[in-house]
């Protein structure tokens, strides 16, 4: 997860920490409403979901 969201900000400079921060956390926000993805990155690690 962290991969794929390092890449959506790659070409971000931010001049302090606050807006970076804001930033980091609505990109979170909009991953978790994206079940595919989420899936996909979890598959791709080949563990699964069970108890």
């Amino acid at each position: 997860m962290w991969s794929h969201l390092k890449r959506s900000l790659a070409n971000l400079t931010k001049h302090s920490l606050d807006p970076f921060t804001a930033l980091v956390k609505t990109r979170l926000k909009q991953m978790q409403y994206r079940f595919r993805l989420i899936e996909g990155l979890i598959a791709e690690t080949g563990l699964g979901l069970s108890d």
